[in-house]
């Protein structure tokens, strides 16, 4: 029984979907006017990490997370290029795309885009208006009336009066109250926008997000999730918007997934202490990368360092080497493995326990795999089949643990010497077996001796 703890609730709920075995989620997506940085890939490989586990466990899942493709920071920047809105975000949408794959991210089934829903948005602003709860401006912004929504503040735990304190209206802005946000904006000059019934002018951020959600979802679904730097404002005003347009509970479960951060703060491209996923994986095995970010609850804090990573690419390292040399069959045995595995995943997802138990499987496989191969093998499977949930431990052992060595050894020379040093022993000649490792080793490379063979890896 799958339990998910439920930012609205505070608590853990047993997940029960709204329509029979039909799962329904919808996550915020990318703000594509730069190259995703590490903390989008920790959203983007949690939930794909809930995806590959609710589809696992026999649901009919639908996937949908958007990409918004016009803001502020979109426009900046394609201004600061010289190019033109949809040409940045083209490109960066592809680059988005090719991280996603360097990082084994299943794509979602719907990825919708600001831009292709803006008569959407018109329809749900108009509601809104018509209802009461948003006002059209003077200055032809239209901007919802938080006040009036009873509910303001019901998943944050924020309390109007306490958010007041403080909050005051710009110069340029014509809000009735200060905490009431901008629906629809209206064109500033040099900037891209749309007609709309109350002028020219472009969609406010948190109002995309209703509207693709919606149209790809139903009124109501299962599952809303995200970063949580967004559960306030940005879902907050989510919920208000869509529930007041319908008059429907918006999502039945919230899923927040925590931060990567550095020095103590959050990775941030505002505060321009981030890495771009590209620039981690010019160092380090897509692998290891991904690992580091499954190997910790989804809802904790990730601090990203080099030693981090470095303990990630060993536990792959370890796992690896217990797959090494064990021929690809049938996963067979290890069940109460599977049940411990089954039981930490339908905890809320608790991949910090799974892998403990990847662990202790590897552990029970090297026990075995000289005494008893046969089932050895069959236990290398089962690690493959759960680690795999994980959307790890799928390669080739001797690739993985060869990785990065084109270009600093020839892979023929290596295997020759080991062939020779081979011979040496055979031979009894063990001074040259000896001199063979040492010339092996001052290549920068480690050998490993098992019955009946030898393999390679690079050194640290």
């Amino acid at each position: 029984m799958l339990n998910i703890y439920n930012t609205l609730s505070k608590t853990k709920e047993v997940f029960k979907p709204l329509d029979g075995n039909k799962v329904r989620m919808y996550v915020c997506g990318m703000t594509v006017y730069d190259y995703c940085h590490l903390g989008h890939g920790r959203s983007m490989v949690a939930f794909d990490l809930v995806t590959r586990w609710l589809r696992y466990s026999g649901y009919d899942l639908t996937y949908v997370r958007n990409i918004t493709d016009i803001d502020d920071k979109i426009i900046n920047r394609a201004n600061e290029n010289g190019e033109s809105f949809d040409a940045l975000t083209a490109r960066m949408i592809d680059a988005m795309h090719e991280d996603e794959r360097r990082l084994n991210i299943l794509p979602p089934d719907q990825e919708p885009r600001a831009t292709d829903h803006i008569a959407g948005m018109h329809a749900m602003i108009q509601t809104l208006i018509d209802k009461g709860f948003a006002y059209a401006a003077a200055n032809g912004d239209v901007y919802y009336r938080v006040g009036k929504f009873v509910g303001y503040g019901k998943l944050s735990r924020k309390k109007i009066e306490d958010l007041r304190i403080g909050a005051r209206i710009e110069v340029d802005e014509a809000k009735q109250d200060p905490l009431d946000f901008v629906l629809w904006k209206a064109v500033k000059p040099g900037e891209p926008s749309w007609e709309s019934p109350w002028g020219p002018g472009r969609p406010g951020w948190h109002i995309e997000c209703s509207v693709m959600s919606t149209c790809c979802l139903g009124e109501s679904f299962d599952i809303h999730g995200g970063g949580n730097d967004l559960e306030f404002p940005h879902h907050e005003n989510e919920i208000a918007q869509s529930e007041a347009a319908t008059g429907k509970q918006y999502a039945n479960s919230w899923m927040h997934c925590g931060m990567i951060r550095i020095n103590g703060e959050k990775m941030s491209k505002s505060l321009n202490n981030f890495f771009t996923i590209r620039d981690v994986l010019d160092k380090y095995h897509p692998e290891v990368v991904r690992y580091l970010l499954v190997s910790s609850h989804y809802r904790s804090s990730i601090n990203y360092s080099e030693d981090s990573l470095r303990e990630s690419k060993g536990a792959l390292e370890r796992f690896y080497h217990a797959l090494r040399g064990l021929p690809r069959v049938q996963a067979k045995g290890g069940e109460a493995y599977v049940e411990r595995f089954t039981a930490a995943m339908n905890d809320d997802f608790g991949t910090p326990e799974a892998c403990a138990v990847l662990f202790d499987l590897v552990r029970e496989i090297n026990r075995l795999r000289e005494s008893e191969p046969e089932v050895a093998a069959g236990l290398a499977a089962r690690l493959r089949e759960l680690a795999g949930l994980l959307g790890v431990l799928q390669l080739d052992a001797d690739d993985f643990l060869r990785a990065g060595a084109e270009g600093k050894v020839d892979a023929a020379e290596v295997e020759a010497l080991i062939q020779a040093r081979l011979q040496a022993r055979a031979d009894k000649n063990w001074a040259e077996s000896d001199r063979i490792r040492d010339q092996i080793t001052a290549m920068g490379v480690v050998l490993e001796d098992s019955k009946g063979a030898t393999t390679w890896r690079l050194a640290d």
